[in-house]
């Protein structure tokens, strides 16, 4: 646990610093609403599934921050995010695109009624203060403590597994790695099974993320 808390205090300031740039700029929702013809055909489709690096559902976007948006966006365009698709996404995009795009998912789900936070498992809940994970995804992992940190609360759970995993830099990590210092010292503490079970329980809990379909997919 300590080690844990060494590796936040000591990089969340580089995460958080590398998301300036992209809070500078001023998103535009209405604007969004009209760029994003490239997210729908995966982000607007209910039950779609990638097949890269495994199968899995896309993540849902629409609900979550926009200032995580926003400096994932950014992530796959400088290439710490190494998603072939998403990257070639991303450099079409520019700063403006990328503000307005995260302005729009981030009003785009509505709003929701609370739902009631399951209780982990004892083993969960252990591996859940080993990872430290309320340190910088808040409150039932909905609630993050920087605006450049993502919802992982309702999740899908397949996509989460995908996501810690890439952070390990097992495998293809030319292609399909995440560089995020905090993730990558957080995730290695774990099994794959023991972020399968984290991700399962976060998945579990209603965090008002959303698909919602475009009306040309209705």
């Amino acid at each position: 646990m300590t080690k844990t808390w060494t590796i936040l205090a000591g990089l969340s300031v580089a995460w958080a610093t590398g998301a300036l740039h992209a809070a500078e700029i001023q998103g535009d929702a209405g604007a969004g609403a009209q760029k994003n013809a490239q997210c729908i055909g995966c982000h607007g489709i209910p039950g779609y599934r990638a097949t890269f690096p495994q199968v899995h559902q896309v993540p849902m976007i629409s609900g979550q921050g926009a200032g995580y948006i926003a400096a994932a966006l950014h992530a796959y365009k400088k290439g710490e995010r190494k998603h072939p698709t998403m990257r070639g996404v991303a450099e079409s995009l520019s700063d403006q695109d990328i503000a307005d795009l995260a302005a729009y998912y981030q009003q785009s789900a509505g709003a929701a009624a609370p739902q009631p936070t399951p209780a982990p498992t004892p083993e969960v809940a252990a591996l859940l203060q080993k990872g430290g994970c309320v340190a910088c995804h808040g409150a039932n992992f909905a609630q993050p403590l920087d605006p450049s940190y993502p919802k992982l609360a309702g999740q899908h759970a397949d996509y989460l597994f995908v996501a810690l995993k890439a952070y390990k830099g097992e495998g293809r990590a030319s292609l399909i790695g995440r560089s995020n210092g905090i993730m990558a010292g957080v995730a290695q503490q774990f099994s794959n099974a023991e972020l399968q079970a984290l991700a399962g329980y976060m998945g579990a809990l209603d965090g008002g993320l959303r698909t919602v379909p475009e009306p040309r997919f209705r």
